[in-house]
């Protein structure tokens, strides 16, 4: 069911406390620090830089001036921050830490970076990729410059229908074939699922800003012979790059597997797929009239020396 706008807004608003709960960034002292969370982050930010202004520090940390001011006093007043005049400028001050200030940031980032360790510990080898691709989204989306984040992934339990189903429907809108092209395409995947050799075959789902875009399959031929099946690109994501970079990372595999050769079967009514097909390198060696998907077709055998 569709979220409401004030359903997105306290779902988001949750999300918020939640991760805030999760790394305990309003306890007394952060990591187990006598610091709290803004002289962390002020820490953190003199650490990760060269000596900087006032302003410039409560630019970066998006606070009023005012604020960053009091929270320095705090440090200056513990010996971790230094002011020094600015040589290019009688009239303004720079701060930097000193050398007790550079032990305290070394360890609330060893602490942050082992907290984070520990929390990825938890997760299966999947789930941290859907990790890093879900904040490659939210960066996207709620970021300054906020751009397309194109993400290849394998494919975990629900892709396999989609798949199937995209397959189905895309075709039949395009080029009017039937439900038997949505059957081949099943049993091409049931065929993956069942007999896959993790060192031999594998899939790819392309995702833009964590949507399921595209697909393609590699699946052993022969013994020395890989095939490239069922690449797929969702209208709306075409024309960004997706089905070269499907393909290129097919290749990719099937060159780490041991493969010779990787080919292909497609029809000469699909000239965008072709197009790239050509560009990898691969060269059309046979072709063939057919009647299948309820239409007069010319299937196309593609061959690839690895």
């Amino acid at each position: 069911m569709e979220l409401t706008t004030d359903e997105r807004v306290t779902r988001l608003r949750a999300f918020n406390r939640f991760y805030t709960r999760l790394l305990g960034l309003l306890r007394d002292g952060l990591l187990d620090t006598p610091y709290s969370l803004a002289e962390s982050r002020v820490l953190f930010e003199l650490g990760t830089s060269e000596a900087t202004s006032p302003s410039h520090l409560a630019e970066q940390l998006q606070v009023n001036l005012g604020y960053a001011s009091r929270v320095l006093s705090g440090l200056k007043e513990r010996g971790l921050v230094r002011a020094e005049t600015s040589p290019d400028d009688g009239r303004r001050q720079i701060v930097s830490l000193t050398s007790h200030g550079r032990e305290a940031f070394r360890l609330l980032d060893e602490g942050a970076s082992e907290q984070v360790r520990r929390l990825l510990s938890a997760l299966s080898d999947d789930a941290q990729d859907r990790l890093m691709s879900s904040i490659a989204v939210i960066e996207s989306l709620l970021g300054e410059n906020a751009s397309p984040v194109v993400t290849l992934r394998a494919p975990v339990s629900g892709d396999y229908g989609w798949v199937v189903q995209r397959h189905g429907e895309l075709y039949a809108q395009e080029y009017g074939w039937d439900e038997t092209f949505e059957a081949l395409v099943a049993r091409i995947v049931a065929d993956y699922v069942d007999e896959r050799d993790p060192k031999r075959d594998a899939a790819w789902i392309a995702e833009v800003n964590g949507e399921r875009v595209g697909c393609v399959f590699c699946m052993k031929k022969e013994a020395d012979v890989a095939q490239l099946r069922i690449l797929l690109v969702e209208p709306s994501a075409r024309g960004m790059g997706i089905g070269a970079r499907l393909v290129e990372e097919c290749v990719r595999f099937a060159r780490r597997a041991g493969y010779k050769q990787m080919m292909l079967w497609t029809n000469d009514v699909l000239v965008d797929a072709r197009r790239i097909y050509e560009r990898v390198g691969f060269r059309l060696v046979e072709e063939e009239r057919h009647h299948s998907f309820g239409h007069d077709l010319v299937g196309q055998n593609w061959l690839l020396d690895l």
